[in-house]
């Protein structure tokens, strides 16, 4: 079948297009992802591809000097809203969970919590922190009824430095572990499911109830439903999330059944 020359340039243009555009996709487990690259308003928007942007509350204002390009600097007392009373069933960690972001924070004398949630029954479902008073990071999670699975504390606090913090949990596993820098500094057992809902609010940088003001710079941070290995710890380190490798197909069939329509 011979196509007019005009036609097949169309088509050369549409496969150049498709191959340019290559729509960026991640692991499905990795529900929050800000990686604090842009700021749409007064919105950051997450990078996962579930749609749980963050809405600015306070000042929380984009910097260029992150620690993976660009950052975000929060004033104590502002944070990003998730709206977690909306964040669908399926996107919340009930039997693993990972919460890891680059911190940077300034000496307050207060504790910096990096992300915290509150489900339905009042259960204080999770405390990734920096703590004043005991020198050191916190990582907290609790199943419903405000049962504690566990409560860690490990590694030794700095401020204005960039210190990668991770916490992890498995229920399969049986196991909570604290990772700062890449090292595994703390671990304690856990069987119970993490409390499956986040209807009194989801934060970045403060918690619900107003406290522990998180007062620094912070870049990716990442939410995953699944307990991430060491290894896989000091590679997001290093290189962030990575894309899952993405088919081509179904983009290039869409526009050549356009371009034939």
């Amino acid at each position: 079948m011979n196509y007019p020359v005009s036609f097949t340039l169309l088509i050369c243009i549409a496969f150049i297009w498709v191959g340019s555009i290559a729509a960026v996709e991640y692991d499905e487990n990795l529900i929050i992802y800000f990686d604090y690259e842009e700021f749409n308003g007064d919105t950051v928007p997450d990078m996962s591809g579930h749609g749980h942007d963050g809405k600015i509350n306070g000042n929380v204002k984009q910097v260029e000097n992150g620690k993976r390009g660009k950052a975000a600097k929060f004033a104590t007392g502002s944070f990003l809203d998730l709206d977690g009373p909306n964040i669908p069933k399926d996107d919340i960690p009930v039997e693993a969970i990972t919460v890891a972001a680059w911190i940077n924070c300034e000496k307050t004398g207060d504790h910096h919590a990096i992300f915290n949630a509150r489900a339905n029954d009042q259960t204080w479902v999770v405390h990734p922190e920096l703590r004043s008073d005991t020198g050191n990071f916190r990582w907290l999670l609790r199943a419903n009824g405000s049962v504690t699975i566990f409560d860690m504390k490990g590694g030794t606090a700095k401020y204005d430095e960039w210190i990668h913090f991770a916490g992890t949990y498995s229920v399969d596993a049986g196991l909570g572990i604290l990772y700062i820098n890449g090292e595994n500094v703390q671990e304690m057992p856990g069987k119970q499911k993490i409390a499956g809902d986040w209807g009194m609010g989801a934060r970045v940088g403060y918690n619900i109830d107003n406290a522990r003001p998180f007062t620094g710079l912070m870049d990716d941070l990442c939410v995953w439903k699944k307990a991430l290995t060491q290894d896989e710890i000091k590679d997001l380190m290093e290189n962030g999330p990575q894309p899952m490798a993405v088919s081509k197909k179904d983009k290039i069939a869409i526009i050549w059944g356009r371009l034939k329509g």
